[in-house]
């Protein structure tokens, strides 16, 4: 290990999924030495299945590069453990993404009537933006094709992909209803004969994810190096910056050193590794003198729905395509509606309807349960598969939605949340909206009761201008700490109504050219600078 604790590195980088991953590249690129910290193991070109491990077992979900304990969450005032859906491996939780990156709306960052923070909750608009979401375009090798409801649309650097014939014909049903729906704007490099990887580890790379777009071109530079299985237990810092690294790798205690460190650990883990760093200089926790590490904790909502669309047009599973006809309407902020790359048949009618009746009046009459298997038979056989959508629904930031860290445990996330009456309402505007949209064809949602996704947390360290409601400054350095930068989901004021690996990815670039720009005077008179 002496080779490196003896060294002082340009930046140590804490996590390698989309943003730790992303900055690394960048910074790599850059010419500056840097060390990637991971907390899993690096799986290589793995083939494994899903990030669910049907086991609570810390050694085999690591081995499987998942977290290694599940989460506890405090969820309406009731605990419970719960999967999470987060990865601890190279790649982080991008590993096993469906590879989704969409830009937010320009309205997601601007201030203005329609934005939950009429005043600016992003100290970042937009246009300031747009170079960035460009760039992780390209870094992640982003094909589809534009929205037609954007008024300046992303010029995506690959082209479109050749539809399955079923969702080229549901297009246009769609578009016969007065919908704009176009191909969702995806991670991938389709190579041939490439299996659809999404939701899972990708053995060939096609997939872009935080170790294929970022940890790997990264090394190939020679300036980056990566530890991985390296779990860092703390932040050591005086009044004005990070000293050093505590971390543990295979029972050895390792302290680590750089110039600069970028958190990276993700919407939860990042703040629980702030709030356990406490120490005299900062007793309630790293950069947490206003009490806002942890705090403002949002997900987004998943609403599935299975839509019929005709024989035929229901067959093979693509996730093609997407809509933002919903995103915002008359003052109330939806979201996304894509295609899951999912059908369903008789098994997943049978289980909404028995989801539904669970919840009905009928319910103490559990003989009459049974009886929901003949018409979802005949409802199949008459129906056909069905292609699965969900609409991602924004979720908007409340202070009492916190991280909260288990002091005895530093591999148990725990959080708090309470869903919110704002939320529920909007929830039930959204599914009528959907049900609307999708009138022209048979549908019917899978689930009644809210669904969480959790591996979407985020907003747990906002940036902005003002400490006193914020935790980073608009560089996303910490406020207070002159050499610590944050570069994962954690940093977003609001969730924004699409998935945010292509927000992370930006913000990612942004900082590690903040970064560098920070060191510029110390590399050129070192004369280290790459360019």
């Amino acid at each position: 290990m002496e080779e490196f604790t003896a060294r002082v590195w340009d930046v140590i980088v804490i996590g390698t999924g989309i943003g730790g991953g992303t900055v690394g590249r960048r910074l790599a690129e850059q010419g500056l030495s840097v060390l990637f910290v991971e907390k899993g193991p690096d799986l290589g070109d793995t083939a494994v299945s899903a990030l669910a491990v049907d086991s609570a077992d810390p050694e085999a979900r690591m081995a499987n590069g998942a977290w290694p304990k599940l989460v506890a969450a405090e969820l309406d005032g009731k605990w419970c453990e719960l999967d999470g859906m987060i990865g601890a491996g190279v790649g982080g939780t991008s590993a096993y993404y469906a590879a989704t990156l969409e830009r937010p709306e320009p309205h997601d960052l601007d201030p203005g009537p329609g934005h939950p923070h009429p005043t600016g909750g992003w100290p970042v608009g937009y246009e300031e933006m747009r170079p960035w979401f460009e760039l992780a375009e390209e870094y992640f090798h982003i094909s589809g094709e534009p929205d037609p409801l954007d008024p300046v649309p992303a010029n995506l650097p690959a082209p479109p992909r050749v539809l399955p014939a079923s969702d080229a014909a549901l297009m246009e049903d769609l578009r016969r209803a007065g919908m704009h729906p176009y191909q969702t704007h995806m991670a991938a490099r389709f190579l041939p004969g490439c299996a659809n990887c999404f939701g899972q580890r990708c053995p060939r790379r096609c997939k872009m994810d935080g170790r294929s777009a970022g940890v790997l071109p990264a090394l190939e530079t020679g300036n980056a190096t990566l530890l991985d299985r390296c779990s860092v237990s703390r932040i050591e810092a005086d009044a004005t910056g990070v000293q050093s690294l505590t971390c543990r790798r295979d029972g050895e205690t390792l302290t680590l050193r750089a110039h600069r460190y970028v958190l990276a650990g993700g919407g939860l883990g990042s703040p629980s590794l702030m709030l356990r760093s406490g120490n005299e200089h900062w007793p309630d926790g790293l950069g947490n003198r206003n009490d806002l590490v942890g705090r403002n904790l949002m997900f987004h909502l998943s609403e599935i729905i299975a839509i019929w669309a005709g024989r035929g047009k229901g067959e093979g599973a693509s996730r093609s395509i997407s809509m933002r006809d919903l995103y915002y309407m008359q003052g109330e902020r939806f979201g996304t509606v894509q295609s899951m790359g999912l059908v369903a048949g008789y098994g997943e009618i049978l289980h909404a309807m028995n989801s539904r009746f669970d919840r009905s009046p009928l319910r103490r009459l559990r003989p009459l349960r049974l009886g929901l298997r003949l018409p979802a038979r005949v409802a199949a056989q008459v129906l056909g598969q069905a292609k699965l959508f969900v609409g991602v629904l924004e979720d908007l930031p409340y202070a009492t939605n916190r991280v909260l860290p288990d002091p005895d445990d530093e591999d148990r996330l725990r959080f708090h949340y309470d869903m919110s009456d704002e939320l529920q309402r909007r929830r039930a505007a959204f599914r009528d909206a959907m049900r609307k949209a999708f009138r022209p064809n048979r549908a019917m949602f899978m689930g009644s009761t809210p669904q969480l996704n959790f591996a979407h947390p985020c907003g747990t360290m906002r940036f902005g201008d003002d400490p006193a409601t914020s935790v980073l400054d608009r560089d996303c350095k910490v406020h207070g700490l002159e050499n610590l930068y944050v570069a994962d989901s954690s940093f977003m004021p609001t969730s924004n109504g699409v998935n945010p690996s292509l927000t992370i990815a930006a913000n990612a670039l942004r900082v590690a050219d903040c970064i560098v720009q920070s060191m510029r005077p110390r590399l050129a008179a070192a004369g280290e600078l790459g360019y």
